[in-house]
Formats: C-alpha cells, structure tokens, sequence
C-alpha cells in the first residue's frame, strides 16, 4: 500500500501488484475501491497500480465531493502518474473506470502510452446500450437456470414497472458460481454511493469533445468485451472501438463483466499480447 496527496490534498491510496512495466488501473463502480479487480488474473508481465478514487476504500474523503466528479477526477490520475515518475502512462479502466481513462486521455493524449478498456460504460462517450442489446445476451443464455428470473426483472425494468436490479446479478457474470458468488457479496457496501451520483453529475461528460479528441489519439487502444456481458454487450464495444484510430476490439468467450474471473488465462493472455513500451 502506498499513498500520495492530490492537488486539493486529499490523500490517494493505491496498491501495486507484480513485476513489470506499471499499468494503472481505475476501478468501476462508479466510486468504489480497487479491491474486486483482484490480481485482474495474473500475473502478465506487468506492475498494476491499482487505485483507490477519492471517497472510497483507504483512500481520503475530501470534503467536497463535487471534486468525485468524473472530470475532476483527471487531477488524481495525473498526480499518480507524477508520483510514479512516469512521462506517460498505461491506463487500465474497468466498467464506469472506463469513462475516466477515456476522459483523462482527452484531456491529456500526450501523457498516455495506452489504453486498456475492459467491459467499459460509455457515458464519456455519448453511446447508448439499448434494450434489444440486452435481450440479444438474454437470448444467447436461455438454458441457464437463472434465465426466467433475470428476463422477467429484466423486462420489468424495461416497462417501468419494477427495479429488481439485484435479479440481473447472475448475469453480470459469465457463469454464476460459487466463485461469482463470493465475488458478488464481497462487493457489498464498497461502492461509496453520494460519490457515485457527483460522479456522473451535470458537466461530468462531454461526448461530442471527447469523441473529437479520441479520434486522433495516437496510442494504442485495447477493448475487451465479455460475449456474454448484458451492461455492455460487444456491439456497444465495438462501437467504441471505432472511435480511435488505433484500437483491438477483444471478445472473450464466455465471459461476462469481470472477464479475469471467468476465465483467467484468456484474460491475462489477451493483456500480456498489448505491448508494455512502444517507440515515442
């Protein structure tokens, strides 16, 4: 565990696992800590530098939460890259993680070696998951056990006529096992809920600059999409993918949104072929 202190003073907590070139990864959650990324199914030959967001796990509080902010938080990723000594940085976000590292590499493309974006919401770029989107994955997993209950809370939602969300959880995962389980449940009360809404607040977003702005990011993008992912399903990644001009799409079989879980090897195959350095 190591610590740094942002530019308002709050105090960033983070974690490194590994040997190798870092590769600093932001959590989902929106606002919640690092820890359900685990070892993200390694090791694969690099450093993960896995942060904490202001607000959640060991990492400070600031008074102000409009600072959790989505925009405002590229502030904390560059004083990370500061205090690791790096000119530029490998970024890794995970789920709601996702809109950060696409919003810092907007903000800062000379300071970005490259991107991994894994199962990644697209709020900070304007895309749209849609019902049918969804439906296409429930399909795909009809004879699965838990398919009638996640397809009827499903459809409830969609008709606003219930908010079952805790029914799609079997989903949000490639196979609910024992090991889904476990993870699930020790994901309980980490998420840091008043921070989550300043997160995503008014202003926290703009697509149409930050699409203008990735459209001539020159490093590499990597996108991994899980095929069985009903939050972002592979046609959305692929719509994301699109909007770099140097950008693999990836999509794991079998794999729901969190791919290292269902199936490590794969997953730390797919990040050890990303290449760590790259010429300037």
């Amino acid at each position: 565990m190591a610590v740094l202190s942002a530019p308002d003073g709050t105090s960033l907590v983070y974690t490194e696992i590994g040997e190798g070139p870092p590769l600093v990864c932001l959590p989902g959650g929106p606002m919640q800590d690092a820890a359900y990324l685990g070892d993200l199914g390694g090791p694969f030959g690099r450093r993960l530098v896995l942060l904490d967001p202001r607000g959640t796990g060991r990492s400070g509080t600031p008074a102000d939460l409009t600072s959790c902010r989505c925009d405002r938080l590229v502030a904390d990723v560059d004083a990370l890259r500061v205090h690791l000594g790096l000119d530029r940085v490998d970024l890794l976000g995970h789920s709601a993680g996702a809109n950060l590292a696409v919003t810092y590499a907007a903000t800062h493309p000379d300071r970005v070696s490259g991107l991994v974006l894994v199962t990644p919401s697209t709020f900070a770029v304007g895309l749209t998951t849609t019902a049918d989107h969804r439906r296409d994955v429930l399909r795909r997993r009809a004879d699965e056990p838990w398919h009638d209950g996640v397809s009827t809370a499903f459809e409830q939602i969609v008709a606003g006529q219930g908010s079952d969300w805790d029914a799609l959880v079997p989903f949000t995962y490639g196979r609910w096992d024992d090991a889904a389980r476990a993870h699930h449940a020790a994901q309980e009360g980490r998420r840091n809920d008043e921070a989550a809404a300043a997160f995503r607040a008014e202003g926290a977003f703009s697509p149409e600059k930050t699409r203008a702005a990735l459209a001539t990011f020159p490093a590499p993008v990597l996108l991994i999409a899980g095929d069985l992912d009903m939050s972002v399903p592979p046609p959305v990644v692929a719509a994301f993918a699109d909007l770099f001009p140097n950008a693999r799409l990836h999509v794991q079989s079998g794999a729901g949104h969190f791919p290292w879980l269902d199936d490590p090897v794969r997953f730390a195959a797919t990040i050890r072929e990303f290449p760590a350095e790259r010429p300037a």
